[in-house]
């Protein structure tokens, strides 16, 4: 699939089949995500595999989120490996949990997979369910594995604002 097409095409996942998800497919995904760009390529990403019965009950303790998917993916980011902006201190960890995680999306959606983004989880629960060490920040979830038959893109996925509403050129109006 060329690239304007998967990502026109792409979208999240809400219901998965039972159908598990083979070796080298995940490999393949993950392998995107180590592929993937950080700040001064300090590589703070930290990729959870969740994917035995045991792990999944875990994760659904904190959150309810996991849309039936037999396997998940924990992306982290070690705040003590990501670069810090030395203007303002800003650190650079979640920006490149977030471009691994879009990595591992994409790669996800080629191979005929699923995923959907999920921010809703409480990452106290999911620390100590998952024995994050104290520098990792749980910064996306990724339910992973075949759309189900009936998996339908949610109605929200259609709606685009207009280019001219979040496009500039040269500076900002007003």
């Amino acid at each position: 699939m060329d690239f304007a097409k998967l990502s026109e095409e792409r979208y999240s996942v809400r219901k998965f089949a039972k159908t598990p998800v083979e070796k080298e497919k995940l490999d393949r995904i993950l392998q995107a995500g180590l592929n993937a760009p950080t700040a001064c390529n300090n590589q703070p990403q930290r990729l959870l595999v969740i994917r035995d019965a045991a792990g999944m009950e875990k994760l659904r303790k904190c959150t309810s989120y996991t849309f039936g998917a037999p396997m998940a993916l924990l992306v982290c980011f070690d705040k003590s490996k990501s670069w810090v902006r030395p203007f303002d201190g800003d650190n650079s960890g979640l920006v490149d949990a977030s471009i691994v995680a879009t990595q591992m999306m994409l790669q996800a959606a080629d191979l005929g997979l699923g995923t959907t983004w999920v921010g809703h989880f409480d990452p106290v629960k999911m620390a100590a369910e998952f024995h994050l060490p104290k520098n990792f920040t749980p910064a996306a979830l990724l339910p992973l594995g075949y759309p189900a038959a009936d998996a339908v893109k949610n109605p929200l996925h259609f709606k685009k604002l207009p280019s001219a509403e979040v496009v500039f050129y040269d500076d900002f109006p007003g």
